[in-house]
């Protein structure tokens, strides 16, 4: 199985600075979006601390044969489980205790969803409202499930979906890396098919279009390149309110 990537991020329309980062692979099949949030641009800081950590972390257990896990291992879940949530778990008390040790980094935080491909398998780490989803055929299937307020709502059926795209408070999110000391990570595993592409996004695109409309694009443009721009050029001219970020995986033979 080959995956090829391609992704970019945009400051957008309205923000006078990009909040978002995200990481592409070198030597690890691993890709990631965070959209930090807090004043004074600490919330750019998450964000890169958050893709930096994760992707060091990779890097430095990839090829050893014998780890020393900082936290709890679920032996249940295969190893590469483990070095996800490990990752995503160290980048948070990274964040959480700078956000502790420094007043200008008082509150700062983000999100991350990131993916990594195996030989035969793929792992999504997930906290707060940065999405994943999965192009397969005619479906376009969102794989994450929003760590947010307004999310909550819904399924406690106080809040219908329709009545949440007009909700005053629909940004509010109740999970990030750097809220608290230690944090939840939602894990995913799936097996790819060939023609499969993957999207990991920063709510400035999923809160700017609908999911038809991602579908369409990354049905009619094949090239992988051209398909962020296409993304983020469709999220700006529904008024770019917030940074936009894109990751696009593609499987294919090889």
């Amino acid at each position: 199985m080959r995956v090829r990537f391609a992704g970019a991020t945009n400051i957008g329309r309205k923000r006078d600075h990009n909040e978002d980062s995200i990481s592409l692979p070198e030597n690890e099949r691993l890709c990631i979006v965070a959209d930090g949030m807090g004043g004074h641009a600490s919330g750019e800081v998450a964000s890169r601390l958050a893709v930096e950590l994760i992707s060091d972390h990779f890097m430095e257990t990839g090829k050893q044969q014998t780890l020393t896990w900082p936290y709890k291992v679920d032996r249940d879940v295969r190893t590469h489980v483990n070095r996800m949530i490990t990752g995503i778990m160290l980048a948070n008390l990274e964040i959480w205790e700078r956000s502790q040790r420094e007043a200008r980094f008082k509150g700062m935080g983000t999100t991350c969803v990131a993916m990594y491909f195996l030989d035969d398998a793929l792992i999504i780490g997930h906290v707060g409202d940065s999405r994943a989803y999965r192009a397969r055929g005619s479906d376009l299937t969102q794989l994450t499930e929003d760590h947010s307020l307004i999310n909550d709502y819904i399924r406690m059926k106080r809040v219908t979906p329709e009545e949440a795209e007009n909700w005053p408070h629909k940004n509010v999110i109740v999970r990030a890396l750097g809220m608290k000391e230690s944090v939840q990570v939602d894990i995913l595993t799936e097996k790819p098919h060939l023609g499969d592409t993957y999207v990991l996004c920063s709510d400035g695109l999923t809160g700017m279009i609908k999911d038809d409309q991602m579908h369409h694009i990354l049905m009619s443009e094949r090239d992988l390149d051209r398909a962020v721009d296409r993304l983020i050029q469709a999220a700006n001219e529904e008024g770019g309110v917030d940074n936009i970020s894109v990751v696009l995986a593609r499987v294919e033979a090889g």
